[in-house]
């Protein structure tokens, strides 16, 4: 970087920048590139040193993006074989219709606790959840933030982005990160359920235009067959905590998906499943780089010492950066891979310098990125919402139940790690 350091005004104005291209509707990654590009400048860098501080954090993230790209392998065949949905609609099945709310949050947790993204996963059982709230008089309301709840307390134990992200930001095993996050992930799937029950008869209802036509369809595999290939992805994981035996996820995940397919009778279709997935995870990916690169001017600034100083200087514990940098990088982002990914990048090495275990800083950057990641200039909050077909402004109005989920994923690392310091 030639020893130049962006001011720390420079790098806020570069994540407003941001922020304002990504509501006016540019794709999010140039929107993170040109507001990278105007804080380097506003910064104090020249043209020369803001692209070169740019294209190394974009650099840095390359191990994260191929994960992902691997990952890939295992969320399409489990989406597009079937199995995603066995296992949702087995679930329900089980809990039957008196606990379906609970059903709806269980089962967007297993999906994404599997591989499956939040918002692909919500998608999966929206049209179920419809069906069910059709039929027992729950409202969109109270049916979308189930499932959304749900689907944050499975993105804490799950081989997702951003676990990948944040793993690979600290140098941890995949499965540290995925095990850190059991206990936020039960307290926040049984306060989405609470919500979920507070607000069922709430909003609007569902009519019979949300329901899905189904046409036709291939036949779904059995329940038995469709968890194997997660099974075997995380065993695959396991083996180096357990027997020492480094299996990364970017053989891991696929194995997992190609597996799978087998079992379940479809290895024809494999290269289908693996064309599909890398299609769903491409657009991660790419939005990576753009992060990569406000990352880079971010790690180049004077940002990160006053935040620093500021948490110093208020007499804060230092491990409450690590919740608070995941929480303000998502709100910047949208985004809980993104969000997460700059704030690892950016304050892991001073978080673990003051003496924060790895694991602990990862856990509380990892769930402090779920309590704004769901603003609307973001595409999970779009994605989501039309998926039960509700209004923006009713989508407007979950921003806050779906933000004390959040709260209380992060509290409850917080306490584990934080406090009572468990890792």
């Amino acid at each position: 970087m030639d020893g130049v350091t962006i001011s720390a005004l420079g790098a806020i104005i570069g994540l407003v920048c941001s922020i304002i291209f990504i509501f006016i509707k540019i794709p999010p990654v140039y929107s993170l590139m040109l507001g990278s590009l105007i804080g380097g400048l506003i910064g104090g860098a020249s043209l020369v040193q803001t692209i070169t501080i740019m294209t190394g954090g974009a650099a840095d993230m390359m191990t994260t993006i191929l994960r992902i790209l691997a990952a890939g392998i295992l969320a399409g065949t489990l989406i597009k074989s079937g199995a995603a949905e066995t296992i949702a609609r087995t679930i329900i099945k089980a809990l039957g219709e008196k606990r379906a709310l609970l059903a709806l949050a269980l089962s967007t947790l297993v999906l994404t606790s599997v591989g499956v993204f939040i918002d692909i996963a919500v998608i999966t059982v929206a049209p179920i959840a419809i069906a069910i709230a059709r039929q027992a008089g729950f409202t969109k309301t109270g049916i979308l933030i189930a499932m959304i709840g749900g689907g944050k307390a499975g993105n804490m134990l799950s081989p997702n982005p951003n676990a990948i992200a944040v793993s690979s930001a600290f140098e941890l095993p995949l499965t540290s990160v995925m095990a850190a996050g059991i206990g936020p992930a039960i307290v926040g799937v049984m306060l989405a359920y609470i919500i979920a029950r507070k607000l069922q008869h709430r909003g609007s209802a569902v009519t019979a235009e949300d329901l899905a036509e189904d046409g036709e369809k291939e036949e779904l595999p059995s329940f038995g067959r469709s968890i194997v290939g997660p099974v075997v992805a995380i065993l695959c994981l396991a083996l180096r905590p357990i027997a020492g035996i480094n299996i990364d996820p970017m053989l891991a995940l696929p194995l997992g998906g190609i597996v799978g397919a087998i079992v379940m009778g479809r290895a024809r279709k494999t290269l289908e499943y693996a064309t599909f997935g890398l299609g769903s995870m491409t657009g991660v990916a790419i939005i990576l780089i753009g992060t990569g690169t406000i990352a880079g001017i971010i790690q180049g600034s004077e940002l990160g010492n006053t935040i620093i100083n500021t948490v110093q200087g208020l007499g804060i514990p230092m491990f409450l950066l690590a919740p608070i940098a995941g929480i303000l990088m998502s709100a910047a982002t949208a985004s809980t891979t993104s969000g997460s990914t700059v704030a690892a990048q950016v304050f892991g090495p001073t978080l673990t310098a003051a003496g924060v275990s790895k694991v602990a800083a990862a856990s509380m950057i990892h769930t402090g990125a779920t309590v704004l990641d769901h603003l609307p200039h973001g595409s999970f909050f779009h994605a989501t919402g039309g998926s039960v077909h509700m209004e923006f402004k009713e989508r407007l109005s979950l921003i806050m139940y779906e933000s004390l989920i959040g709260l209380a994923l992060t509290l409850t690392s917080l306490i584990l790690f934080g406090v009572i310091k468990i890792a």
